[in-house]
Parts: structure tokens; C-alpha cells; sequence
């Protein structure tokens, strides 16, 4: 057992480059990385360690909605990056993802630590039973999450008729640097979240220790995410309404845009203004980093990906400013500090809320939902309330809303995916670039990420079919 511990931390903390600076108190033994981990403290201190635990980088599915400017560097020197944003179909993307890509095994880390907690933790030391429990649930509810961005990045979207025969990504549930892994299907993977939540549920708190650590109203966010991605619009809302009970706040925009207003109105200056979307943020149920966890600016957008965003939106003015480097013309980031891109939010609650209830028909109440998070963010001499002539029209707007609140996250990305099945909303993405127009179809093979090649070289204990031709 301690030898599989050791194995496991130095895998981590040595292997993966991995900095625990969270955790200094209980790794001063020599060599660090190798304290086998014994009391309550320890093994939460893992769970704290936000670059190896809380992890979210989706860079390519970013680069294929064009939500993310690369500049033209990064495009001759990433082919990778430049087969996705621009919508290359004949790219072989098999072939030019043969590095470590960081959505694959920054999830597997992040999995790895949270099934060590689960295997061990109930032996930890200078605690109670009840604090064990809560530190499982807590690791159970961020390995769903890490399971979900995977299967909706390396396998197909959620469809009741093919989910139970298309293939989904590796379970590895076992802390053990030998255990074996399954590569499961559609289904397998959804039911295994699902259970995930429902045996961790009695045992979160309300009030959790700090925002990295899931709480109930987590869970209940997670669920109406996972159940929305299955269309399962009863219990979607129904989960989305418990998260509201624990926490409805929205934070004011607007309020923020007319405290910097001077600044974000002023056309030759960039100086970043600070990022309220951070740690503190009244909207956090949980906070998962993108890319860095170190303090940064607000990720570059395109002109185009400006464009659709609503007029009058302060949340939009107040972090974005257009910029022209050298040949390069893009929306430059004028917000800096943390970012909380891999979390869950009361506005992701209150737009699944509003779409759940105008898929029943129920289109003034859903439209009061989507009104409640647009009063907080569109300029006063901009807004009007919103209304709804039909299902679809409602659902329409309330997608515009979501994917510019939520962009950078795996939502919008999970949304146009699942939208795609219906041809009500299914959407074929347009741009032109020097005199060339490219599309991306709603059925196009991009819409499915490819497995790195150094995992389908490397599988481990298991085996992995990849999952898109190229």
C-alpha cells in the first residue's frame, strides 16, 4: 500500500513537473514527492493543489468555435491549432496531435489524485469520520467533472439512440500506477457520473472549506450540466432550481463597466483593469482554472467572435478592447487576474433553468431567467427585456446569452455539440480570410477531438480506439 502511494505522488509531483506549493507543510521530508500521505490534512492538501487538481485546458475546442484569437504565429507554428480554427477537414488531426496534449493528461492527473484520496483516505489519521467522508464526496464529485470535459472533447456528444455503442474515453478508478483501464462507452460513462454524484451527495457540505473543494450546491450545478448534455430537461432544471436555493447571486456588471469606465472607454490605453471573475466571484459554486493558475490576462478573442456578442454588453466591454499588432486585428484581453473557466456558476444555473423551461413551453418564465442575468449585464440605454415567440426562439436567444457568458469554458462547446442533433438549432459556422470563406458544418468530424498519439501508444493497463478517423 505505501509502496503504490509513493509510486503514485512521485508519478504525479516528478513525472508530471508538477509544484505543490499549497502543500509544503506536510512535504518536508526528503526527497519531496515521495511523504507517503497519512492524516486527513494531507491527503485534502492534495486535493487542494489547484494545477495538478483543478486543471481545465480545452485550447482546441476554444480554436475550433474561434472563441480564442491565435495570432499568426501560433498558426504556422501549431498545426494543430491551425487545422481546428481554421476548419480544415482534410487535416490529418490523428497525425498532427502527436505531442502530450493537455486536456488528456491534465484530466488523468487530476484523476489520478482524486482516486488516490478516494482509495485511501478512509484510513487517514487525526480526523473524524464524517471529515473523511466529505474530502471522498468532495474528490468523487471533481472526478465526474474531469470525466465529463473528456468525454465531451474525445468522443462524440451524449444521443440517447447511439450512446450505449459508441465508445467514450478510459475509466482508470484506482490510484494504483498499474490498474487497469476500460475505454467505456457514451453511456457507461454518463451512468458512472451519475452514480458518482448521487453516493457523494449525502456526504458534501453546504458551506465547504474553501472554493476549490465541491460543495452541495456543486453537485446540484454538476448534475443539471450532465442532465442537460443528456437532453434530460426535468431533471436538468430540477437540479438547477436545488443549486439556486444554496446560492442565486449574480454579480453587476454593469456596476463594475461604470467603476472602470474611464479607462475601458479609453481607445489607446490596454492597461488591464482587475478580473472580478476570480476566487471571490459571488456567482462561484466551485472554482476550476483554465490553461494557467498563475494570474494572467483575459484570453484574445476574434473580431468576428466579438461581433455576436449583444450591443450594450458591459461584461463584454469591460474585458475585451480591439487591437491591431503589426498584421494581426483582434479583441486583446483588458482584464487581469484569475479566472474561474473550468467551474460552475449561478448564471450556468439560471440559462439551463431558462431553456428547461421553454423546452416545456413554458416561454415567460424562461424568458424571466434569461432576463435576470442580461439586467446585470447589458448598459442601461441598451436594454430592453427579452420575449419569446416559440420554443425555438427562446431557446435561440437564450444559447446567444450562454455561449458569450460562458465562453472559455467547456460549454459552450458541449452546447453546440448537443444543439447540432436538432435541426432546429444545428448551426454552420462562416468566415472569410483573405478572400477565402470557410465553413463548419454541424456534422462535420472536427466537432470530435483525437486522442493524443502518445496515448493510443501508451495506454497503459487497458487499450484505446480512437475515436475520429483524423
Amino acid at each position: 500500500m505505501k509502496k503504490i502511494i509513493k509510486n503514485i505522488l512521485y508519478s504525479l509531483i516528478i513525472g508530471l513537473n508538477i509544484t505543490l506549493n499549497s502543500c509544503n507543510g506536510y512535504l518536508d521530508d526528503v526527497p519531496k514527492g515521495q511523504k507517503i500521505p497519512e492524516t486527513l490534512a494531507d491527503f485534502e492538501a492534495l486535493l487542494r493543489n489547484e494545477y495538478n487538481c483543478h486543471r481545465v485546458d480545452i485550447t482546441q475546442a476554444n480554436l475550433l468555435l474561434n472563441d480564442r484569437y491565435p495570432s499568426s504565429s501560433n498558426l504556422n507554428y501549431y498545426p494543430l491549432w491551425k487545422a481546428n480554427y481554421m476548419w480544415d477537414e482534410a487535416a490529418d488531426r490523428v497525425k498532427l496531435n502527436n505531442s502530450d496534449e493537455t486536456t488528456y493528461y491534465a484530466s488523468y492527473a487530476s484523476i489520478s489524485t482524486c482516486n488516490l484520496i478516494i482509495e485511501h483516505a478512509p484510513t487517514a489519521t487525526n480526523t473524524t469520520e464524517n471529515e473523511r467522508n466529505t474530502l471522498i464526496a468532495q474528490a468523487r464529485v471533481l472526478r465526474a467533472m474531469n470525466y465529463f470535459n473528456l468525454v465531451n472533447y474525445y468522443a462524440d456528444t451524449y444521443e440517447a439512440t447511439t450512446a450505449a455503442t459508441k465508445l467514450a474515453v478510459p475509466v482508470i478508478s484506482s490510484a494504483d500506477i498499474n490498474a487497469p483501464s476500460k475505454q467505456v462507452t457514451i453511456k457507461e460513462l454518463y451512468d458512472y457520473i451519475l452514480k458518482e454524484l448521487s453516493e457523494s451527495v449525502p456526504n458534501l457540505p453546504e458551506k465547504p472549506a474553501t472554493i476549490l473543494h465541491p460543495g452541495l450546491a456543486t453537485a446540484y450545478a454538476f448534475y443539471a450540466r450532465v442532465y442537460l448534455q443528456m437532453s434530460d430537461y426535468t431533471n436538468a432544471l430540477k437540479y438547477a432550481e436545488e443549486a439556486l436555493k444554496l446560492n442565486n447571486k449574480l454579480y453587476d456588471w454593469v456596476a463594475y463597466y461604470e467603476s472602470n469606465k474611464s479607462q475601458i472607454l479609453n481607445p489607446i490605453s490596454y492597461t488591464a483593469t482587475s478580473s472580478p471573475y476570480n476566487y471571490t466571484y459571488v456567482e462561484n459554486y466551485n472554482y476550476r482554472h483554465g490553461s494557467s493558475n498563475n494570474a494572467s490576462t483575459e484570453t484574445n478573442i476574434p473580431v468576428s467572435r466579438a461581433e455576436r456578442f449583444e450591443d450594450g454588453d458591459a461584461r463584454f466591454a469591460a474585458r475585451w478592447k480591439v487591437r491591431t499588432v503589426g498584421t494581426d486585428t483582434y479583441y486583446a484581453g483588458t482584464t487581469n487576474g484569475y479566472f474561474n473557466y473550468g467551474g460552475l456558476t449561478t448564471t450556468e444555473m439560471y440559462l439551463i433553468k431558462a431553456e428547461c423551461l421553454a423546452r416545456k413551453n413554458d416561454l415567460t418564465g424562461s424568458m424571466d431567467a434569461l432576463n435576470a442575468v442580461r439586467k446585470t449585464r447589458i448598459l442601461p440605454a441598451k436594454y430592453q427585456d427579452l420575449t419569446a415567440t416559440s420554443i425555438t426562439d427562446a431557446v435561440k436567444k437564450i444559447w446567444r446569452t450562454k455561449e458569450n457568458e460562458l465562453i472559455f469554458s467547456i460549454v459552450p462547446f458541449a452546447d453546440a455539440r448537443r444543439l447540432n442533433l436538432d435541426s432546429n438549432y444545428a448551426r454552420t459556422f462562416t468566415k472569410t480570410v483573405n478572400g477565402t470563406t470557410y465553413t463548419l458544418s454541424p456534422t462535420s468530424h472536427l466537432w470530435t477531438m483525437p486522442f493524443p498519439m502518445g496515448a493510443i501508444s501508451n495506454p497503459g493497463n487497458g487499450t484505446i480506439t480512437q475515436n475520429v478517423d483524423k
